[in-house]
């Protein structure tokens, strides 16, 4: 927590930032971001909110900073675990299968990056200035053009196709993590009827054959018809 009591300088205010910064994400891994108030995370900052929002425009702004953050990390740690698990020697199909299974399981353990991607556009981008909105949207375009020129170093045959892919990719992320957090009542209606289980989702399975399939759709699509 910052030492001083008001920020004067740029750097104050730099610190200020990432000190809310890191509460947030403290708090994201006590809770879903639907629970994260402004109330509660100004408390734990230790400003009056109204500080708070001097620093950033609204809540949902702050959490698109550190979905941003998290992409970020998640996209630095992909060029190994893909390395690791892709075998370049194997044929077209096997790469597309080893593809998907690594990256569902580098995201199985990431739920804060999951939860909010999943409230990305439903939620977090309804309030903040057009201003703000656009730069995340700027950050979220680069974050999957990341993505995209991983998946065509592994499956070339993508080629102009990788980033509609990366792009489906990341908006399934987000459905599919949804999906796969029912609600109490649908974990009593699932018990209460064994026969509802067949809509029960396990995120890293459901994940890995969406994507597999996305990307096996994509590369029939960009390979030209004979």
């Amino acid at each position: 927590m910052a030492s001083f009591q008001r920020a004067r300088s740029e750097e104050q205010r730099g610190v200020r930032r990432r000190s809310i910064l890191d509460v947030t994400a403290a708090m994201l891994d006590e809770m879903p971001v639907a629970e994260l108030s402004l109330n509660e995370l100004s408390r734990r900052v230790g400003l009056a909110k109204s500080n708070v929002l001097r620093y950033f425009e609204s809540r949902e702004v702050i959490l698109l900073e550190l979905l941003d953050r998290a992409w970020k990390e998640w996209t630095a740690d992909l060029p190994t675990a893909l390395a690791g698990a892709i075998d370049a020697d194997a044929s077209q199909q096997e790469r597309t299968e080893q593809f998907a299974a690594a990256l569902a399981a580098t995201l199985a353990g990431r739920t804060v990056f999951c939860d909010l991607l999943s409230a990305q556009t439903a939620v977090l981008e309804h309030n903040a200035s057009p201003q703000a909105a656009a730069h995340y949207k700027r950050a979220a375009i680069a974050n999957i053009g990341d993505l995209a020129a991983l998946a065509v170093i592994h499956l070339p045959t993508l080629g102009e196709r990788a980033f509609h892919l990366a792009a489906s990719i990341t908006m399934m992320i987000g459905a599919v993590w949804t999906h796969s957090r029912p609600s109490p009542a649908m974990l009593a209606a699932y018990e209460a009827d064994p026969g509802l289980g067949v809509a029960r989702m396990d995120f890293a399975v459901s994940l890995q054959d969406t994507v597999a399939t996305l990307a096996a759709g994509s590369i029939a699509r960009s390979t030209p018809s004979r």
